[in-house]
């Protein structure tokens, strides 16, 4: 079986961070594992607070993990200091890590801020150079590139740090399109669904992409089946919580009744 590893913060309320990479990992047949950079009090309605991991504790997770399951890929998602992103692209670097999506998380679906000002730089200078692909959504686009176009940021972004980018389009008002370049360009075409429960969609998306390059899919056709298995998980309107609700990530697995 293929494995994947998300490192990443954990939400108390299952709908984003690991609790969402680890099961879109199961729903898109993968191993999941896991190394928390920070915990998070957080519900539908907001983030409430925010502990981070030490970069001593970070450190012993990722050893523990390579030492002994070698991930087929990896999610990067939520990395609020400087301290750990520097401790992630050493160890990445260190054991050879490959397949590397990088989630750019910089604001969480409620809008509260989830990284430090002075993590950009690093997240920048550290990690985007090792990732095979970054998905940033429009906020964060434009963060990083000081563009919104999604084709123009996608490119500077690829220039810059030679990654892979996927702007998501999602945050846009008419359409779910996103835009992959890679030293080409294509358009990913989705139809938008009425819904406000989108909580964790970058999580997922991004952790689905990586499930699909560790079972050996091409670039495209991981994000092509990512954004299909997005689809499907927002289309059931699992609509829990008071604030913007968790996605369905088991909608396609069987036999299970999420009725009951």
């Amino acid at each position: 079986m293929k494995t994947a590893l998300t490192i990443a913060g954990s939400d108390s309320s299952g709908g984003a961070g690991i609790q969402a990479d680890l099961k879109t990992f199961l729903a898109n047949g993968v191993y999941g594992m896991s190394a928390i950079t920070a915990l998070t009090a957080q519900n539908t309605c907001g983030v409430r607070a925010v502990l981070n991991s030490t970069p001593e504790f970070l450190s012993d997770q990722l050893d523990a993990i390579f030492e002994d399951i070698f991930p087929d890929a990896i999610k990067i998602g939520m990395v609020s200091s400087a301290k750990l992103i520097k401790i992630i692209a050493e160890r990445l670097k260190f054991y050879g890590a490959k397949n590397i999506v990088v989630d750019p998380v910089m604001i969480a679906t409620s809008g509260a801020k989830l990284i430090d000002d002075d993590a950009v730089k690093t997240l920048k200078e550290e990690l985007f150079p090792l990732a095979t692909i970054l998905t940033p959504n429009l906020p964060e686009l434009e963060t990083i590139a000081a563009t919104d176009d999604m084709e123009r940021g996608a490119k500077k972004i690829f220039e810059q740090y030679g990654c892979a980018v996927l702007a998501k389009g999602g945050h846009g008002h008419n359409d779910a399109n996103d835009y992959l370049f890679d030293g080409a360009g294509q358009w990913f075409y989705g139809k938008r669904i009425d819904t406000t429960n989108t909580h964790g969609t970058g999580c997922t998306l991004s952790s689905a992409i990586a499930a699909n390059l560790a079972k050996g899919y091409d670039l495209k056709i991981s994000v092509g089946k990512a954004k299909s298995y997005l689809t499907g998980a927002l289309s059931t309107d699992l609509n829990l919580g008071k604030g913007s609700g968790p996605l369905n990530h088991g909608f396609n697995l069987r036999g299970t009744d999420f009725n009951d």
